[in-house]
């Protein structure tokens, strides 16, 4: 190596000679409206470098020019000056172009180039005496940082022997945040790590020297050079678009989906939802995660997610942590995540994670943004029904914020129709964000959230409409060591609806409801080596709940009718354990004790024995308080990957899950006067038990990702409705609602394409959902006591999801959406009864509405590129329903001069064309 040392000191004189020649190297050229090929061919011919760069990047650029006798210098800083595109000349003649002032080429044919030193033009030229700033050059710094040496632990003159553990931060360079999901592997090993959602990642080695490689999509690989004598830190900045120079493939690093032992888990980021067409274009979370297989819902304008048969309130919608009874605005058509403040989404459907629980089916879990950590900063846009707009930067040099709000000005839209209804109307939404991060030493840092929403809307001058969330949170994460680190949880969530009607009149009333939750937990994980990690915690939730106010306010009325507050405690312990059995067998394994009180005071009906629940078999009521019914359960979870070749796997998993919470409602789909009620003596917990088979491969270097899962799903306890039932203001409502059992099974099919000019996804989800009414209490069942489809039963799901980007500023979006009709109960016959005509229906849920087919089509405009620029602007035009079909959100029926007449309602029944205004400073 010495050797290696010194040819290297006698040479560097000749390199810098060398590269002083090709600087000055005289080009003739003349082009007109060139194309970057044309150009750079042309220099190729008239000298021996080499020009290296992504060809896609630069198709809008044409090059006009006109040159004799020139040096190279002087023709690239020409032909470039003022179109965003920057270039570095090596020592071996090879010249990398990008945009942004950072590297980013296809090697194509040309030879691998190792680059341990640079020659930089001016345009990018920076201080090499001090490792660089990634903000300032991320060239640089990723050339510095990739080349350097990183001595982790007490440097000795042996490494020894045994294990010792890196730990640190994957951070991004433009902002500071911490990047969740990055990949870590280790060169040689079959070792991964992924970072958390801080960014926070920990893995153990051998002690020696490594090279870790590291990968997230939509950003730069790049890779650090370890000499591991002990236990240390490091924090590893990523950069946007940036190819490492070094070629090395580590399967491993590409194959998450593949190496991974969760099942059943998508991951959308944000940058992925702001491409794709949304309605009116408001970029949207949950419609994207909608278009994943296993998602559906009941209708269009619906943002309540079925995830593999489960009904809309089995699933758990955290947000920071904090829980989401409601995440739709404006009549349903918008999320309540604001898309400038969310960083992405995880939703889990099969392999649900130990440290999560309460509901049945699924878990959401959308993370905000931490703010920029390195200068001020802010963005907005304005849509046709609403604008936006968000703040971020550093407060000190240990705090940042971000905080972002939205609001609409439908109401003076519905003021410029024609039709008095709609001017009668009303319909708004407003929401804010705010979170803070606080690094306040090495080892512990806070995090505040906080969300506020609220909507309000009438239609035709009727009654007012309003419900909103209120959440807040805060996160105390500490790092006792390299191996061991937890998040303390404490927060408090509130979701309430008020319906109002004060026209003056005796009629005038007011109706109100809320669900408060007080909730604290503490998560710890330890990575004690390199074959295990466990997971430990506990957690609580005080529930407090109103389920219903009724006051008359007419004139001369003095009326109230109020259901009992209810009130329960909710608590669990788990621990669990990723136990690496072999390089290519991985074992999840753990279990979940949950205990619930439902507690008093609380007035308690008693029914006659064996007789069914009615207000005519009351035989007593009884006055209690403390703990009235109290439920024990363990939930255990496992789930297994195996990996049969560097880019295929098969997984397979089980988990239990209980829910002690239940929404009532008689809509198919979320609804804001849909109440909550939680589990008690007569209404126990619904039990969940899933099994699921999955094979998984990658093709073309791991840039076409394929799945196949299959699941199979029994419920326990699932909530049904008797015939007739009234759910609103009901102090009995067990005689309302019958006990039953359901089961679930589906095949999902997913192809993925991640890289190149054209990405997305092709989906197919064949799945059934059936529930039984078995509550011997209830005299009539429905459908005789046997299976019937649940009302978000959709056997077949296709969406076609995709992003072709014809340059760097232009792209187009098109999506496709089909489904099965939901089932729907109809009208079959009418009969004579009591002086009058009745109906006469099918068994619940035997026929269903016109299936649904959607298109939508989007284009997003960039503005250049400029570095140096104070606003950054785009624009989103597109076209939501594109051909146009009326697709029944329901079907009703009216009785008209003597007969039974059915119409389709449709939601959107024509094309329906957007365009919004982004920009960023």
């Amino acid at each position: 190596m010495k050797y290696l040392w010194t040819l290297m000191v006698f040479c560097s004189p000749l390199i810098g000679l060398a590269q002083e020649k090709l600087f000055n190297k005289k080009i003739t050229l003349s082009v007109d409206s060139a194309k970057i090929r044309q150009f750079v061919d042309a220099i190729e011919r008239q000298s021996n470098c080499f020009f290296y760069f992504d060809e896609q990047k630069f198709d809008g650029l044409v090059i006009t020019m006109d040159v004799k006798d020139q040096p190279l210098e002087k023709v690239l800083q020409e032909a470039f000056q003022n179109k965003g595109v920057y270039y570095s000349i090596e020592d071996n003649h090879a010249i990398y172009l990008s945009t942004d002032a950072i590297i980013s080429f296809a090697v194509g044919e040309k030879p691998v180039i190792t680059v341990t030193k640079k020659y930089l033009s001016p345009a990018v030229k920076a201080n090499e005496k001090s490792p660089p700033d990634p903000t300032v050059n991320p060239l640089i710094h990723i050339s510095y940082e990739e080349n350097k040496i990183y001595d982790i632990g007490i440097k000795t003159k042996t490494f020894g022997t045994g294990n010792a553990t890196v730990a640190g931060y994957v951070r991004y360079h433009k902002t500071g945040e911490g990047i969740s999901g990055a990949s870590i592997a280790v060169e040689g090993f079959k070792i991964r790590a992924i970072s958390d959602q801080y960014g926070y990642f920990s893995i153990t080695l051998p002690k020696g020297k490594h090279t870790l490689h590291l990968k997230y999509v939509g950003l730069s690989d790049t890779k650090r050079q370890l000499m591991l004598y002990g236990d240390g830190k490091m924090t590893i900045v990523l950069t946007d678009y940036i190819t490492a120079l070094n070629v090395v493939n580590i399967a491993s690093e590409k194959t998450s989906n593949v190496r991974s032992t969760l099942m059943g888990m998508q991951k959308v980021n944000i940058k992925t939802v702001k491409q794709l067409p949304a309605l009116l274009g408001e970029p949207d979370i949950i419609r994207v995660i909608l278009n994943l297989p296993g998602v559906t819902s009941v209708g269009e304008g619906s943002t309540g997610l079925n995830v593999r048969g489960g009904a809309v309130d089995q699933n758990l919608v955290l947000y920071d942590g904090a829980t989401i009874y409601n995440p739709s605005h404006f009549f349903g058509f918008f999320s309540g995540f604001n898309p400038d403040v969310v960083k992405d989404a995880e939703l889990y459907k099969s392999s649900i994670p130990i440290k999560y629980g309460g509901r049945l089916s699924s878990v959401l879990e959308v993370v905000t943004r931490e703010g920029n950590h390195n200068k001020f900063s802010g963005s907005g846009g304005i849509g046709p029904l609403n604008a936006h707009l968000t703040f971020e930067g550093p407060i000190g040099k240990k705090t940042t914020f971000i905080a972002g709000g939205r609001a609409t000005y439908s109401n003076w839209l519905l003021g410029l129709l024609d039709d008095e209804k709609y001017q009668r109307s009303k319909g708004g939404f407003q929401d804010l964000n705010l979170r803070i991060s606080h690094d306040a030493n090495e080892k512990n840092s806070i995090y505040f959230s906080g969300y506020l929403s609220a909507d309000r809307f009438s239609l035709d001058g009727d009654s007012l409409y309003k419900y909103a969330n209120k959440n807040v949170v805060v996160k105390w994460k500490r790092i006792f060591n390299n191996r061991l680190f937890s998040v303390v949880t404490a927060g408090y969530d509130s979701y309430n609806f008020s319906m109002e009607s004060e026209n003056g009149n005796i009629n005038d009333f007011k109706f109100k409801f809320d669900v408060r939750q007080y909730h604290g937990k503490a998560d710890f994980t330890y990575v004690p080596n390199v074959k295990h990690k466990f997971e430990a915690g506990l957690s609580a939730i005080s529930y407090k709940l109103r389920p219903g106010d009724y006051f008359a306010i007419g004139k001369g009325q003095v009326l109230t009718n109020t259901v009992e507050p209810e009130q329960g405690l909710d608590a669990a312990v788990y621990l669990s354990d990723t136990y690496i059995m072999t390089p290519d067998l991985s074992l999840n394994v753990g279990v979940r004790f949950n205990l619930f009180h439902y507690n008093g005071p609380q007035t308690i009906y008693e029914y006659l024995p064996g007789a069914p629940r009615s207000t005519v078999s009351i035989s007593n009521t009884i006055q209690k308080t403390g703990t009235i019914k109290s439920y024990i359960g363990l939930e255990p979870r496992a789930s297994l990957r195996y990996t049969l070749s560097s880019n295929a796997s098969i997984k397979m998993a089980y988990n239990r899950t209980r829910q002690n919470i239940h929404m009532l409602s008689n809509t198919t789909a979320i609804s804001p006067m849909d109440t909550w009620k939680l589990s008690d003596n007569y209404l126990r917990p619904q039990i969940g038990d899933q099994f699921a088979l999955g094979y998984y491969r990658n093709f073309k270097d791991n840039s076409i990702e394929t799945s196949i899962e299959a699941y199979y799903k029994r419920i326990q306890h699932a909530i049904t409705y008797k015939n007739g039932a009234e759910l609103l203001l009901n102090p009995h409502i067990e005689t309302e609602i019958a006990n039953a059992s359901g089961k679930a099974y589906g095949i999902e099919f997913l192809i993925k394409k991640t890289t190149g000019k054209l990405t997305g996804w092709l989906s197919y989800t064949f799945s059934r959902t059936f529930l039984k009414m078995d509550d011997p209490l209830v005299p009539s069942a429905v459908n005789n006591g046997n299976f019937f489809p649940a009302d978000y039963d959709k056997p077949h799901v296709v969406n076609f999801i995709s992003n072709y980007k014809l340059s760097h500023r232009f792209s187009v979006s098109l999506t496709t959406n089909y489904s099965t009709g939901r089932p729907i109960t109809y009208p079959i016959a009418r009969y004579y009864y009591a002086d009058a005509y009745r109906m006469l229906y099918a068994d619940r849920n035997t026929y269903r509405i016109p299936d649904y087919f959607r298109t939508d089509f989007s284009m997003n405009i960039e503005g250049n590129h400029k570095v140096k620029k104070l606003f950054h602007s785009s624009f989103t035009v597109g076209i939501y329903n594109l051909t146009g079909r009326r697709n029944p959100y329901s079907v009703y029926f009216v009785s008209e001069n003597g007969k039974t007449n059915g119409y389709k309602f449709s939601i959107f029944g024509a094309a329906i064309p957007f365009a919004t205004y982004n920009f960023k400073f």
